[in-house]
């Protein structure tokens, strides 16, 4: 009887297999080899079948083989089972359930790319960059990245600890989080002083785009006059779909390429570019980026700096120049492929490597220093006055810690550049 499951097994192997290495768009030889390592498939799992100290399930052991096969291609391509097939479309659409963190897998350990902005994750502190070992006291170590974040959703208003290492402290942080609906709003926005604009994308959904203009064109109608320039900032934005990178980088371009995509075949390769529609009306613009900043964020700001549309401010991006193709599969799963790499429109590959600013920028923490003792015009007797009414004059001038954050270097330095490219550009050198 075992033989007799073993060779089904395998003849139903080999047939799947044919049907899949005569395909004319995969090109792929068949050969002896190939049937051999299916047959080996086929008698490894009518092994496990039968022999195995207890009984399993042929959809889990399945579901595990085609879930490794994935896996062992790279970081990104991945089984979803139809539960997590129907939670990824859910959260691109903008709204999802557990903690609000963007995730993959490095050494077999879960990498925190981003939290995501208000959100429990953000609010308990956890960072780009940090790394998580273990889920409630048990070890990452052995699970795939899908059975991992399926562990880190759950019930709403449940809790959860994660062991996190962080890069710089010796010892591992817990860190206890409280599940929670995770409603994502793409876009935020606000009007700084001196009419500068500032947007802050945290994600690329379905409504980003749409989001993105409506927030420019009520900012810019708030603002009463013309504005100066804006930030976008895209500081520890995961990324998302890419339509919706590509929408947000035409938004501010109106000629050229804004991204290719190259496949294993190359007639697949494709090219997009920006139509004539700037949202900002070529007001100077400067990108914030970070370590946290990945995959379509990096293609916007990419698209903005290879066309000198917009300076670059911040720290080295995340490195993931990958497109990842959702496929459906029979019984309502899919499986997530990496498909092809993205290119600039320079031509270059951001793979494992990042955007590099044009201006780097660490974070920093500011402090107001108490300033020393000094002496000016003003304190000396009798001192010429300075021939203006005073009357009014007093409380105009702010304290400088009410008048900006503290808190975020970065962004003041962006504030700064833009008012310095606006006050040059209203010079006249004749």
């Amino acid at each position: 009887m075992r033989n007799v499951v073993t060779c089904f097994l395998a003849a139903a192997v080999i047939i799947l297999s044919l049907a899949i290495l005569t395909t004319p768009k995969t090109k792929v030889e068949a050969s002896s080899e190939t049937y051999k390592q299916l047959n080996l498939f086929g008698d490894v799992f009518a092994k496990i079948r039968e022999d195995y100290v207890e009984e399993v399930d042929d959809a889990k052991l399945i579901e595990a083989a085609i879930n490794g096969m994935l896996a062992s291609l790279d970081p990104h391509s991945s089984y979803l089972n139809p539960k997590n097939y129907s939670g990824m479309k859910i959260q691109t659409r903008g709204k999802f359930g557990g903690l609000g963190i963007e995730v993959t897998m490095e050494g077999g350990i879960i990498k925190v790319v981003a939290p995501i902005d208000d959100t429990p994750a953000a609010a308990a502190g956890v960072k780009a960059g940090d790394y998580i070992t273990h889920l409630d006291g048990e070890p990452v170590l052995g699970l795939t990245l899908s059975e991992a974040v399926e562990r880190m959703r759950g019930l709403v208003d449940t809790d959860i600890s994660l062991t996190i290492r962080r890069e710089g402290l010796k010892e591992p942080l817990e860190i206890t989080i409280t599940r929670a609906i995770i409603t994502v709003q793409s876009v935020r926005g606000r009007l700084e002083d001196d009419n500068l604009i500032y947007v802050r994308i945290s994600s690329f959904t379905e409504q980003t785009d749409s989001g993105l203009r409506k927030t420019i064109a009520r900012l810019s109608e708030e603002a009463g006059e013309e504005i100066r320039g804006i930030i976008v900032d895209l500081r520890n934005n995961p990324g998302g779909l890419l339509d919706q990178a590509i929408a947000v980088s035409d938004a501010f371009l109106t000629k050229g390429e804004i991204v290719s995509t190259r496949g294993r075949d190359p007639q697949d390769s494709q090219r997009y570019n920006a139509t004539p529609d700037d949202v900002v009306d070529g007001k100077p613009i400067v990108v914030l980026i970070n370590g946290g900043s990945a995959s379509a964020s990096e293609i916007v700001a990419g698209a903005l700096q290879d066309h000198r549309r917009a300076v670059v401010l911040g720290t080295q991006s995340f490195g993931k120049g990958s497109v990842q193709t959702i496929v459906p599969l029979q019984g309502n799963g899919a499986m997530r492929m990496t498909t092809a790499r993205y290119y600039t429109p320079s031509g270059i590959s951001i793979q494992a490597k990042g955007i590099t600013p044009d201006i780097e920028v660490e974070q920093a923490k500011l402090e107001i220093l108490e300033p020393r003792s000094r002496r000016t015009e003003a304190d000396l007797r009798n001192h010429l006055e300075n021939g203006e009414d005073e009357e009014g004059k007093a409380g105009e001038k702010a304290d400088a810690s009410e008048a900006q954050p503290l808190e975020d270097y970065q962004l003041l330095r962006a504030k700064d550049l833009l008012k310095g490219v606006s006050l040059f550009a209203k010079k006249d050198f004749q």
